[in-house]
């Protein structure tokens, strides 16, 4: 049995759905969203239970036998401000199945995050000491620690990953609200009024629109998390999660208005203020280390993977995988 926790989320339902076509459906599901809440991401999955994650601290010693864990659950709003919550949510919880896995050596895969990387004055590299980093919010703070602190284990698994995911988007991220990615929110803007916002620069260096982001689809994420768990010849530790090559915001507007066949028109507003010093200017990974251990290249070019995700998903009102 694999546990995948924040199975009800976007990328722990994408890679349910993924599990279940590579024909894993021996699968513990958790998250602190219940099926009630959100039936749709998991209506059509196969797994033997789905479990609150209280309970599942509770009662891990019914699972020393788990052939994996996917903790992909977590607090994933950026702008989230209580400390607390998040010391719960993404350090604590973290923790206690970093050690259960230690302890009885079960494969454990955790989704960490590009926000590690702050302003990206220190590059974008997972071979660096991860202590150099200095994120720019609360949420990149989270993910920061428990990197560094899973670093210094000295009982680890014998396999364990953690996976910096940088701007991942494409379908089951319907429910995310201000989190959900451009090309889910520009695609719902184009069609109610025909043109999308984008950030003004605030920055001397970036035109209006040319601020750059390492884009990533979900499905190559997915994929990718799978390979890891099949693949354990691959070095334990921390691999970055990209396309590996940055794009502009202009080029996923212009990839967005193209999927709908449509001229593109923007509408340029400020960076709020409260979020302005906070926001990242280009982030781009380094993929040499994963592409070095022997795992596949990015299937989904950014237009690709537009296309996709706009004429396969969101024409069509199709919210999930």
């Amino acid at each position: 049995m694999i546990l995948v926790t924040g199975a009800n989320g976007f990328i722990g339902s994408v890679l349910v759905k993924d599990l279940n076509n590579k024909g894993h459906n021996e699968l513990l599901l958790s998250d602190y969203i219940g099926l009630q809440e959100r039936p749709e991401l998991l209506e059509n999955a196969k797994y033997s239970k789905f479990i609150d994650p209280d309970e599942l601290i509770a009662s891990l010693d019914e699972y020393k036998e788990l052939e994996g864990v996917f903790h992909m659950g977590a607090c994933s709003s950026t702008t989230e401000t209580n400390w607390d919550y998040l010391e719960k949510v993404n350090l604590n919880y973290s923790k206690t199945l970093f050690q259960f896995c230690s302890q009885h050596n079960i494969p454990f895969y955790y989704a960490s995050s590009a926000a590690v990387y702050g302003a990206g004055e220190h590059g974008f590299d997972d071979v660096v000491d991860p202590r150099v980093y200095k994120s720019l919010n609360l949420y990149g703070k989270s993910k920061l620690e428990f990197d560094i602190w899973a670093l210094q284990q000295e009982v680890q698994p014998q396999y364990w990953y953690g996976f910096r995911f940088f701007n991942v988007f494409g379908p089951n991220e319907y429910f995310k609200g201000p989190m959900a990615s451009l090309v889910y929110k520009a695609f719902h803007q184009i069609k109610e009024t025909g043109e999308l916002k984008l950030f003004k620069s605030h920055n001397d260096n970036y035109a209006h629109g040319e601020q750059l982001r390492d884009f990533v689809y979900v499905k190559d994420i997915s994929r990718w998390c799978i390979e890891y768990f099949e693949n354990r010849r691959t070095k334990p530790g921390i691999y970055n999660m990209g396309y590996g090559r940055s794009r502009t915001w202009l080029d996923l507007a212009n990839a967005t208005f193209s999927a709908l066949e449509l001229d593109p028109k923007i509408n340029w507003i400020d960076i709020p203020e409260n979020i302005r010093e906070q926001y990242q200017y280009f982030t781009e990974a380094n993929m040499e280390k994963h592409i070095s251990r022997g795992l596949s290249r990015p299937e989904w070019s950014l237009e690709k993977a537009v296309k996709d995700y706009v004429k396969n998903y969101l024409e069509h009102g199709n919210k999930v995988y």
